[in-house]
Formats: structure tokens, sequence, C-alpha cells
């Protein structure tokens, strides 16, 4: 249930020009696509790609946590990871990368598998109306056997060099700008409904507000007073 009272309340503590801004990449914001990185070990790739989610317009990150700790510097994110949902899969002596395949497959997403190998769909060809999660893994080492043996389908970036692979933050960035042009220009309801757009411009609205906690204090007790 949405407090629109209390989103109310809370923009006289934020200025025109932030709230417009919020409304503009709300509608920018989607759901219909999602990402999910397997074991990235190194920060600045890591943090590159969160970036690029956001500035892409994807809103759901899911983070599988088997080998290594995910971490996001605010120097290479610029802060993008502020105003995405992070999913986390990290629990021990568990399969983290089935359990997000899992959880993504119930919600409706064909799994992608982002690889230069197999026969993968090039990026130009695929398919934008089906509701896809997009999986990206270490450069090296690629994605896991559990993604590959699990996937719907596979997606690979045309390359005309001597190298057969980009780094993972270059090829996520490729990957979203293409679709998210692709899907804008399509007739795909990729927008997030206007339910989940009031509840992340609440939730932006709060982390935009200092000492937020002591104002919804105050609000909540004058509710209170005036029942």
């Amino acid at each position: 249930m949405i407090d629109y009272k209390l989103i109310t309340y809370l923009e006289q503590f934020v200025t025109d020009n932030r709230k417009k801004l919020f409304q503009k990449v709300l509608n920018e914001r989607t759901r219909h696509f999602t990402v999910a990185i397997e074991d990235i070990f190194q920060p600045h790739n890591a943090s590159a790609v969160v970036r690029s989610c956001d500035v892409f317009g994807i809103q759901d990150v899911h983070v599988i946590e088997n080998k290594y700790r995910f971490y996001a510097s605010n120097k290479v994110a610029k802060g993008a990871q502020k105003w995405l949902d992070f999913f986390y899969y990290k629990k021990r002596d568990t399969n983290n990368t089935l359990d997000c395949i899992s959880n993504l497959k119930r919600k409706g997403y064909k799994i992608i598998a982002t690889t230069p190998h197999n026969e993968s769909c090039y990026l130009h060809d695929f398919d934008i109306t089906q509701k896809s999660a997009f999986f990206f893994g270490v450069e090296k080492a690629g994605l896991s056997k559990g993604v590959m043996d699990n996937a719907d389908g596979f997606l690979k970036i045309p390359m005309v060099g001597f190298t057969e692979s980009l780094n993972i933050s270059v090829a996520a960035a490729i990957i979203l700008q293409n679709l998210n042009e692709r899907l804008k220009k399509s007739d795909v309801n990729w927008q997030l409904t206007e339910i989940e757009k009031n509840i992340k411009y609440l939730e932006w609205l709060e982390k935009s507000i200092k000492s937020v906690k002591k104002i919804k204090e105050h609000y909540y007790s004058d509710i209170a007073t005036q029942k």
C-alpha cells in the first residue's frame, strides 16, 4: 500500500528540479530486461556494469556470489548503485547460480547467457519482445556451467578482430545500449507500472532527504494527533 500523502509531505523537502529528474528517470526505467552478474571479483568491472545498468534504464541487478564478493566502487559507479534494486545470491553451501536462475524463471524471464561461443544469437538479431535476464561472467573463465546448461538462449556481440572477447564492462554497455535503443522504438510494454514508479519515487525521495527518519516520525505523529 503506497502512502500518497507521505509522498506529498516529503516532496516539500526536495527541489522541483530533483522531483522532475526522478520522474524523468522513472519514465525510462524497465524491468522487461534485467542483468545478472556471476562472481565478478574485480570491483572496477562490477562497478562499471552497475553504472551501465543505471545509464541504460535497467532497474534490477542480480548478484551471484559463489566464489567472490561483489563490491561496487562509488568512484567508478558514480553513485548509480543508490538508485538500483539489488538481489543477492550468496548463501553458503548452495549453488547460488541455480537459485538466481530459478528465481528469474519464476518471474517469467528467459535466461540469456552472454558468450562469444556456442550457437549464440548476434546482438542485432536478438528478439527484444521476450522478457530477458542477461548473465555476465568474468572475462577469462566466462559463465559457469550452471548458467550455460540452463540458459534459454545465448547472445554475442559481432566482432571482427583477432581477439574473441570483450571486457565484461564493455560488453555489458554495448549490449544494454543496443537493447535499450531498440526497446524504446518498439511496441513492447517495457516501462514500470504506475505503482512501481510510485514505490520507487517514494524510496528516492527518502534517499534524498537528510534526517528523513525524524521527518517521517513527525509526519506519523501529526497523523496520530489528528485521529
